[in-house]
């Protein structure tokens, strides 16, 4: 594969992976990012590797935050991934596992345990009860309320606040042992080389008697001081919300990244309606310190594009009837198996997802799918690619029948020689040349700009000598690209990128 001339940027490519699904363990994943991979991304999410990383919610139900489950490896070998990709992991913010050590001491001793106030109860929030009314204004991810009953070893019984799982137990932030807890875990990772750390559903992590308890003032003053926190170990924030656009644009204000979540349903609907408007819309005023996603190892949100569930008057960046028909779209285009893997169909219920790999949700176009990538690749920020989406893959209806959880269906196990298999086939190949020009091209160091409507749209980026341009169609869904090679323009569609940067 041909390199493209040009010097390095600093916003290049990042992957996003399990270690257990992509190379087995995290030597596994270092060989492949140095072996086939080599090249293609000077980053890497490392997706949960704490124990147990294949637990109720694919590591994010942590027993322990500060080690590294040993049937991966261990911080020696996350040293050794940081020592050539930058790499980010994971902070999670808002619980642990109900098998974690603290929580098992709370059970055992109750008020007398040292642990007995870093978890949250109904009574701990709300010691003089909730009216109906009060608790029916939490905001909620999934159906029901955020309450699960414990047994304590004196046969007293608790309503533990758990946001997400009955074994995930949400932590009072607000304590210092919490705090503690969580500075102990950041320092762990400062030493093992991370860069950066990702703050995993931080919009739950401040309960607030009488408000939603989501992404409400209280939360952005923690986010504002865990954010110093990593500040102080130079550490790098990026901020996980799935919310209105609105609240993204408020928080990129004191983070470092946030993601734009709102990209992926955009482009979805640009190239299912071969409507570009909605997007250019969103182009004016999304805020340009993004990581940029179409997959990541949850759902594709729609919330992220609709009004705001608190109020709604402030409407979103599609309407109503074009999210119910995007959503139904994925289905149809995906044979109908993400409605197998999404809402009550499946466990671990979103309320604002549809589980299903970006390719099928495009119907395995894969014309469509460059363009996709090519759309996320030209917008400002730091671009990322879930591994599943870098090999084009498939709906995984097998381990969704397997698990029972609808987020597997996107959650692929890779071996080494699948892994070589998939790099052969024509999408995956054009893609990986999409990948080298993006990383490689001196135009994206330059100025962008975007204009177009309905199903055309022209995007740009431009230094003094040097020009990137995406010709869009978005109703037939293919893409062109026009680009400056030693001072003179050249043309190519996406997928014979790589014939073109060859010549």
């Amino acid at each position: 594969m041909t390199e493209f001339e040009g010097t390095a940027v600093s916003n290049q490519m990042e992957l996003i992976a399990y270690a257990n699904r992509l190379g087995g363990s995290l030597p596994g994943l270092k060989a492949i990012l140095d072996g086939p991979l080599a090249g293609l991304f000077s980053g890497v999410h490392l997706l949960p590797f704490f124990p147990p990383f294949d637990g109720a919610d694919a590591g994010f139900d942590p027993v322990d935050h500060s080690e590294v489950d040993p049937r991966l490896g261990t911080w020696h070998d996350i040293a050794a991934i940081a020592d050539g990709h930058e790499v980010m992991v994971d902070l999670i913010v808002n619980h642990v596992s109900a098998a974690s050590p603290p929580f098992l001491d709370w059970l055992a001793h109750g008020s007398s345990s040292d642990f007995a106030r870093m978890f949250l109860t109904y009574d701990g929030v709300f010691p003089n009860g909730a009216t109906e009314e009060t608790l029916m204004r939490l905001y909620r991810p999934r159906p029901g309320l955020p309450f699960s009953p414990y047994t304590l070893a004196d046969g007293t019984k608790r309503l533990v606040w758990t946001t997400f799982t009955a074994n995930q137990i949400d932590i009072d932030v607000r304590e210092p042992i919490t705090c503690d807890y969580l500075q102990k875990v950041l320092d762990r990772l400062e030493g093992a080389g991370v860069r950066r750390v990702r703050l995993d559903a931080v919009g739950y992590a401040l309960k607030t008697p009488g408000s939603t308890s989501f992404m409400t003032p209280e939360t952005f003053e923690f986010i504002g001081e865990i954010t110093q926190w990593c500040r102080e170990r130079e550490l790098e924030v990026l901020v996980e919300v799935h919310s209105y656009y609105q609240q993204q644009v408020e928080i990129a204000k004191q983070v470092d990244r946030v993601y734009d979540f709102a990209l992926p349903p955009l482009i979805l609907h640009a190239l299912t309606a071969a409507d570009a408007d909605p997007l250019l819309a969103w182009m004016a005023i999304r805020p340009l310190n993004a990581v940029t996603v179409l997959d990541t190892h949850d759902g594709i949100g729609v919330i992220d594009v609709g009004a705001d569930a608190a109020d709604r008057s402030r409407l979103g960046l599609l309407t109503p009837a074009q999210i119910d028909q995007l959503v139904e779209t994925m289905h149809d285009n995906s044979g109908g198996t993400s409605r197998q893997a999404t809402g009550s169909a499946a466990a671990n219920v979103d309320l604002y997802q549809v589980n299903c790999t970006f390719y099928d949700a495009l119907g395995a176009d894969d014309d469509r799918y460059l363009l996709a990538r090519a759309l996320q690749f030209w917008t400002p920020g730091v671009p990322q690619i879930y591994y599943v989406g870098l090999f084009a893959g498939r709906n995984d209806v097998a381990l969704l029948e397997r698990t029972g959880v609808g987020r597997d269906i996107n959650r692929h196990y890779y071996a080494s020689a699948d892994i070589e298999d998939e790099l052969q086939r024509p999408v995956v190949q054009a893609l990986v040349h999409l990948i080298r020009f993006r990383n490689t091209h001196p135009a994206f160091d330059g100025q962008f700009s975007v204009s177009g409507g309905g199903r055309l749209l022209l995007a740009a980026w431009r230094t003094s000598d040097a020009v990137a341009e995406l010709r869009a169609d978005l109703a037939t869904g293919t893409g062109t690209v026009r680009w400056t090679a030693g001072g003179v323009m050249c043309e190519a569609p996406l997928d014979r990128l790589g014939e073109g940067i060859g010549r």
